[in-house]
């Protein structure tokens, strides 16, 4: 049986115990952002929420990082977030 990338990530990575699940949902959404990964930022958004990341803070991150991976990648973090937490906030 072969083991994919998503397998080795979600069932490794993310188990490791140096981080909480938490803490690497943090890392995960700010790279993504740095990235301007959008497709999978919706998907991080929501399991960052699942992890015990607060509306509030999700928010803060994105703020942050406007200075740091500049505003184009940050304007389309926020409309990404924007869909994400409307719907969660429903």
């Amino acid at each position: 049986m072969s083991c994919t990338s998503e397998d080795v990530l979600f069932g490794d990575v993310w188990r490791r115990e140096e981080l909480l699940l938490r803490e690497r949902s943090l890392i995960t959404v700010s790279a993504l952002i740095a990235g301007e990964h959008t497709k999978k930022l919706q998907y991080h958004l929501n399991l960052a929420r699942e992890k015990g990341l607060t509306e509030d803070e999700l928010v803060e991150v994105i703020t942050h990082l406007a200075f740091y991976v500049g505003w184009p990648r940050d304007a389309s973090a926020i409309q990404v977030a924007k869909e994400v937490l409307s719907k969660l906030n429903k």
